[in-house]
């Protein structure tokens, strides 16, 4: 991409970072990528954003997601520079310690990980929340949890109208009955490989924000959830009791009601993630998701084991084969050739 590279030469010249080097950084999912800037001047590093417009990404939540957050206390990074035209934004550079590094190298810190990552939630949801954020409604997480049969079960098994039709009536009603509440900040995307241990700070603020720019007004359970019930490791279940009843012990909540709302939303968002991991490999050519199935199936197991989940739980076995070696195969042969909408 000579043009993007030219334009990202120029706005790095602008912002007065022209004697640093770049190197790329890990990608996501999504059509950004980022580039680490580094010079011998202080601050010595920092971290280009590059989310392209017309790749449909836009840095204008996150610009203003990172000022809310910085405000209320936590660690998002600090914008340096920003270019919002062009989808640029050169932001602080809070290292490279994920919680999905640090945990493997150092074991013993990971309930003290976790325990300040729900003190993060505590706080955040104890902060009023901004202005304009869209909902994440019952009806929007209906569809993302449909995303399981439009693109899982349909590459799978193939599309069914009325299967369909008949799990987003269950799926509505119990989030209906079980988690009705849209209320406060989620991030949509709190987890191993976009949380940050800065053990030089303080509460908090030791713990780096990184990945909130699809932030909407949701239930209180669902960053939560998230956390605890995270696609690319195995949290140990000792910890998610211990984490979900830290959570309850210091909101106040009703344990048995969060505790339902916690699987109908663990239920929604690993059959969203289901779908949008078959996505990302048949539509995107990223097949290595395909990988990432077997847990996600796993927790939506655990999630749908819930007695107020009873009657999804029977919809949802009866309608989505179990991701198998087979299937998995199956899954990656097929990888950038479908084109369901």
């Amino acid at each position: 991409m000579p043009d993007r590279d030219a334009a990202i030469a120029a706005f790095v010249e602008d912002a007065g970072w022209s004697d640093a080097t770049l190197a790329p950084l890990a990608g996501d999912a999504s059509n950004r990528r980022y580039l680490r800037l580094t010079r011998d001047a202080p601050p010595g590093r920092a971290v280009l954003m590059d989310a392209p417009s017309d790749k449909g990404e836009d840095v204008r939540p996150f610009i203003a997601i990172a000022t809310y957050l910085a405000r209320a206390g936590f660690s998002a990074p600090v914008i340096y520079a920003a270019d919002e035209g062009q989808g640029f934004l050169l932001l602080e550079d809070l290292g490279d310690d994920l919680f999905a590094r640090v945990i493997p190298s150092e074991p013993e810190l990971e309930n003290s990980l976790y325990s300040c990552a729900t003190d993060v939630l505590v706080r955040l949801h104890d902060t009023p929340p901004p202005d304009g954020l869209a909902t994440y409604s019952i009806s929007v997480m209906t569809e993302m949890a449909a995303l399981s049969y439009d693109w899982y079960r349909t590459a799978s098994l193939g599309p069914d109208d009325a299967a369909r039709a008949r799990f987003a009536r269950a799926m509505g009603a119990c989030l209906t009955a079980q988690a009705p509440e849209q209320d406060v900040l989620i991030q949509r995307d709190y987890h191993s490989e976009n949380l940050l241990w800065l053990s030089g700070r303080e509460g908090v603020a030791r713990v780096g924000l990184l990945d909130f720019q699809d932030a909407m007004l949701g239930h209180r359970a669902y960053d939560l959830v998230s956390l605890l019930q995270d696609a690319r490791r195995d949290v140990p279940p000792e910890i998610e009791r211990a984490m979900i009843a830290r959570y309850c012990t210091a909101t106040g909540q009703d344990k048995d009601r969060f505790d339902a709302a916690y699987h109908a939303l663990g239920a929604q968002r690993n059959l969203r993630i289901l779908g949008v991991f078959a996505r990302l490999c048949l539509r995107d050519g990223k097949a290595h998701y395909v990988d990432l199935i077997p847990r996600v199936w796993g927790l939506l197991l655990r999630d749908l084991a819930h007695p107020a989940l009873e009657e999804l739980r029977r919809i949802v076995l009866s309608d989505l084969p179990p991701p198998g070696a087979d299937l998995c195969k199956d899954l990656k042969d097929k990888c950038a050739t479908l084109r369901v909408q």
